[in-house]
């Protein structure tokens, strides 16, 4: 039993941090109908972006949130220059085009951090906080039926807090109401005086803060980073998104939170090797079954 619940925390923190990738991934591609695969490597960059901080204002509490804001500003600078030069140029073309582009994005981000001096290919440690374990103690189960560490507790209540903060931005603001406005018709949304230019560049810086935050949680959690390190759990909240219903926020949170824990208890209870074999075989069977995802709405094309 203490193992079951000690797993089930373990796979809302991954599932949590999956679900904040996602949301960048549905967000996109609700609006401009592309698959921006270089969001993982923007998570990578906010990684860095916080381990420089840390190592220069310590692993302290002060430090951690100075590490979340720089991730999250250099994400938000790095993602209006990749939509600026590199997407916003291909947005009549065929879709095909940006997806490309989009690739190759994603291995120039990859590569120039190789390159960089003060990066470099190999992996470094990622400064973590003192943390401790809490434990809820019964005669039945003297060694707990629940055990929370500290970093476990800062990463699903730092993902929560950012996920609610979006549902009320999207939901109960101007800005919120012209990226569903752009989303359901971009070219109604532009006849009625939407600046689509400018809503699509705050989506896209969106979807970086939560990058950004979750690469800073990822590498507190996962404490070891690489310039590669964001290409998996891309990849997988890529997974997570089409699970929940691409373009749909609420599906994206439930895709990444139910992804984590399923991945998290094939480890613990079953063939561990194959555990990412079937995270992609349980989206083959969604789409199978359910297409438009768990949250998704069925979309109808007129020809």
């Amino acid at each position: 039993m203490d193992t079951f619940f000690r797993q089930l925390v373990n796979g809302l923190s991954l599932g949590g941090i999956y679900a904040l990738i996602a949301l960048g991934y549905t967000m996109v591609y609700g609006i401009v109908k592309l698959i921006n695969f270089a969001h993982g490597d923007v998570m990578m960059i906010g990684a860095y972006a916080g381990y420089f901080v840390l190592r220069a204002a310590g692993a302290t509490p002060a430090g951690f949130c100075a590490a979340l804001f720089a991730a999250m500003l250099a994400c938000v600078l790095l993602s209006l220059v990749i939509e600026r030069f590199a997407y916003r140029p291909l947005r009549n073309s065929p879709r095909l085009n940006s997806l490309i582009t989009a690739i190759a994005v994603e291995l120039i981000l990859q590569n120039v951090m190789r390159v960089l001096p003060f990066v470099g290919p190999n992996s470094r440690p990622f400064p973590t906080l003192a943390s401790k374990t809490y434990r809820w103690v019964t005669p039945a189960f003297p060694d707990g039926i629940i055990s929370v560490s500290t970093i476990q507790i800062i990463v699903i209540v730092s993902s929560v807090v950012l996920m609610l903060l979006l549902t009320l931005l999207i939901n109960y603001t101007r800005t919120g109401k012209a990226m569903r406005a752009v989303s359901y018709d971009l070219g109604a949304a532009s006849l009625m005086g939407i600046n689509v230019n400018r809503t699509i560049a705050v989506t896209f810086v969106i979807g970086s803060i939560l990058a950004g935050a979750a690469g800073v949680l990822y590498a507190t959690a996962y404490p070891q980073i690489d310039p590669t390190m964001g290409y998996v759990p891309g990849l997988k909240a890529f997974v997570a998104a089409v699970l929940g219903g691409i373009g749909s926020v609420p599906g994206a949170m439930v895709g990444g939170v139910l992804l984590g824990v399923v991945e998290t208890m094939v480890k613990a209870y079953g063939p561990s090797q194959y555990a990412d074999a079937i995270t992609y075989c349980i989206l083959i069977l969604m789409l199978l079954v359910k297409p438009s995802g768990l949250l998704g709405k069925k979309q109808v094309v007129k020809v």
